[in-house]
């Protein structure tokens, strides 16, 4: 869905010629950026989501701005702050505050299952650097940038599909395919809106990731509202939400 709605929205931006600018190097670093941080991501996010709910989910992708910020220092000379450490430190408590919270999925899950919502954040925390030094490398603009992305990571999700066999892939109820496409939808707009704060000046990938970590305070109140059937908002979810979200701010102060 956001796929073909970032390539119509670049060709009437852009026409005759929507490619103006982009050069091989450009594509392949935009590329690599949507296997990591798109493709390999969002197999993580949707398995987070399947096993442990969208709240518990969406604190544990939070943790992004850590491994962010540790690979911004290595690879962009970004610089780190001296409350790195309490940062680190309050992050990971509230890790184990969500871990006992006993929130989430109804149907429960396993501390295990929280290595898939940390995961995405790895691998989104890699594509993170490679889109906020594409652009601090050439001249593409962020609707060029969020086009080659995510049309990179179709192409990676499709192949992965059909390497594994998996012809049902498109056998979904119907009724679940118009949640999906407003997924993509909202993607869409989230996504173009990231992009462009990594092409402007000040977008550090350390500021820049620390303000999306603030996902979960909405994550958990919509799930409150409107999951109610099938999540479990506790107390210690929504503790362990805030301590996630203030220790992304303190190790990117």
């Amino acid at each position: 869905v956001d796929s073909l709605l970032y390539w119509v929205a670049l060709a009437i931006q852009s026409w005759p010629d929507p490619f103006a600018g982009l050069t091989p190097r450009l594509v392949a670093l935009f590329a690599v950026a949507g296997l990591f941080g798109t493709a390999l991501g969002r197999i993580f996010v949707f398995a987070g989501v399947d096993r442990v709910g969208a709240s518990i989910n969406s604190a544990g992708i939070s943790t992004r701005p850590l491994f962010a910020t540790l690979l911004a220092l290595g690879f962009l000379g970004e610089p780190l702050g001296p409350l790195t450490g309490v940062g680190v430190a309050v992050l990971v408590g509230g890790l184990v505050v969500l871990t006992y919270s006993k929130g989430g999925d109804v149907s429960g899950w396993q501390p295990r299952d929280l290595l898939f919502p940390v995961g995405a954040a790895a691998v989104f925390a890699a594509g993170n650097v490679l889109r906020r030094f594409g652009f601090t490398d050439t001249a593409a603009t962020p609707l060029q940038a969020v086009a080659v992305n995510e049309t990179a990571a179709l192409v990676v999700l499709a192949a992965y599909a059909l390497a594994r066999n998996r012809q049902d892939v498109l056998s979904a109820p119907r009724a679940s395919y118009r949640y999906f496409a407003g997924s993509g939808l909202l993607t869409a707009v989230a996504l173009l809106a990231f992009f462009t704060a990594f092409s402007l000046e000040a977008g550090r990938v350390a500021i820049v990731d620390s303000l999306a970590a603030t996902a979960p305070l909405f994550t958990t109140l919509f799930s409150a509202v409107l999951l109610r059937d099938v999540e479990r908002v506790t107390r210690g979810v929504v503790a362990g939400a805030g301590f996630v979200v203030v220790g992304a701010v303190l190790i990117t102060v």
